[in-house]
Formats: C-alpha cells, structure tokens, sequence
C-alpha cells in the first residue's frame, strides 16, 4: 500500500508539471481577452466598470508573455534534488530517519563503520527517548569476505593487488562485531515491550564499489568508493576504500519527478540484492 500511494504521488505530480503551465496561459489570456472586449465593447464595458480593465487585460498580457520565464527562475533558485554530502554527515541523516513511526535503513558498502556508529547511538537513545519510533528495520549488506577479493587485498611488490585471506578475515570480525553489538541493542530494545527493532547482515559477493544508504524508503545516498586508497597494517600496505571520506549523492522524493524514479530504483536495487545476499556463517551458526 506505501509503494501504491507514492506511485500515486509520482503520477499526480507529473500531471501537474504537465498541465499547470496550459491551464495558467489560458487563465491570463482569458483575462486579457475580457479586458478588451470590455474596453471596446459598450454594454460589456459598462457592465466591467470600464478602463481600469484595460490596466487589466494589459497586465495579464504582460504576465502570459512572462510566464516562462517565471518558471525558470523560480526553478534556478530552488534547492536542488540532488545534493552532494560527506559520509561524515550520515548522523543527521540517521536521525531524521528515526523521526518516523517506522525507520527502515539500509546499507551497501564495505564494513559500514560510519553508519555503524551512528546507528548504535541513536539506538541507545532510544532507551530514554523513544520518540515517535515503533519499529525499526536495519538491513547491512557488507563484502563475502569469506572469497578471494581484489579489494581489500596487500599491495604486492609491483603495486599490484594480492589476496590476503588474514585481512579479510579481520574485516568480516569487525562486521560480525558490528551485528552481534546492533543486534544485541536491537534485542533490549524489543524487550521493553514498547517497539520491536531488528538488525540483519547479509554478505554480498564482489568488491566495495558502491556506497548506498537508504532512509525509510524515501531518501537514498550513493556514492563510489575510492579504490585507489591505502592503508598500512602490521608492516604491509593494502587497498583499503575509507568509506567515512566517500561523498554521496542524495535523492529525495520531496525532489523532482527524476529524483522520485531514481528513488524508486534504488530501492528495488537493493530489495533484489538483499534476496541474493547470502547469510554470514556467524548468524546461521550462532554461539551457544
């Protein structure tokens, strides 16, 4: 029903954008023909309290004449749909997100560390102020780290990407971290009776290409990791993308009819992936 009623919204809002600009020319020249027919026309012009209908007529000329012109400015000084942010900036986004009676966020990336963080601190306010928030949904599609991989991998010595199972291990134990510490806020919280919350990763197979955020359905942020970027570790230097140094763009269904498919695309993207994704081995044999 969500998905009828903002398919719904789409199409209102591109009937607008088709048919304002039409209605509105024939308003002002409907206008401007009763001015005149009133200035030349005796019985008519009398019964329109003569020339002050001309000023009338004249003006709404003027403003049909105008009227493009209009739009154009009032389109080049309104905020634009799509917005270029740093993921440093993600708690603002989480925040807003939880302002909702249901909060469903997901994420497509490398480790997600930065969403991470600002994921458990607005869960733990949750405990004191839970605000208007009943359910919340976190979906978290990270690399199979458990395949050989290009990226994350040691640079060898001609510059060269070489797999390094040790370092993807430790990827994959920080986000099984990452999980076990959300899951376990998300199980406190449902167990307070007053919302239910729940927390899921999914292993996806390639490398951390694409960075994508999304808020309640609404909001999407996609960005590209920078493959190039390096890090040192225990004497060695590897191809490790810092995702909190990944610029995003935003689309937004308060944005334009194009912002609204991009949003609707993105959204199935994701849907269909998470279907493929596979489940980590740490949540199909849980510790005892």
């Amino acid at each position: 029903m969500p998905e009828r009623g903002a398919a719904l919204g789409r199409w209102l809002r591109r009937q607008q954008e088709r048919w304002e600009p039409v209605v509105t020319r024939v308003l002002l020249l409907g206008i401007f023909a009763i001015g005149l027919i009133g200035q030349f026309v005796k019985p008519v012009g009398d019964a329109l309290e003569g020339k002050v209908y001309l000023v009338g007529a004249l003006l709404s000329l003027v403003g049909y004449v105008l009227y493009d012109q209009v739009k154009e400015l009032a389109s080049s000084v309104r905020a634009p749909a799509r917005a270029l942010v740093n993921s440093s900036e993600l708690g603002s986004f989480v925040s807003e997100a939880f302002h909702a009676r249901k909060v469903e966020i997901s994420f497509l990336g490398y480790t997600g560390e930065t969403l991470y963080h600002a994921l458990y601190h607005r869960l733990e306010d949750l405990f004191d102020n839970q605000g208007p928030t009943r359910r919340v949904s976190i979906r978290m599609m990270v690399p199979d780290f458990g395949l050989p991989m290009l990226v994350p991998s040691k640079v060898d010595a001609e510059g060269k990407p070489e797999d390094d199972e040790a370092f993807r291990r430790r990827c994959e134990q920080k986000c099984s971290e990452y999980d076990d510490m959300l899951s376990d806020l998300a199980e406190r919280l449902t167990g307070t009776g007053r919302m239910v919350v729940e927390c899921e990763y999914r292993f996806y197979p390639g490398i951390p290409r694409d960075k994508i955020c999304i808020f309640n359905r609404k909001q999407v942020l996609h960005g590209l990791y920078d493959l190039s970027a390096r890090m040192h570790y225990m004497g060695n230097e590897y191809f490790d993308p810092k995702g909190y140094k990944t610029d995003l763009n935003v689309w937004s269904l308060q944005g334009s009819a194009a912002a609204e498919e991009a949003v609707a695309r993105w959204n199935k993207h994701f849907d269909d992936l998470w279907k493929l994704a596979r489940v980590p081995q740490w949540r199909r044999h849980p510790a005892p």
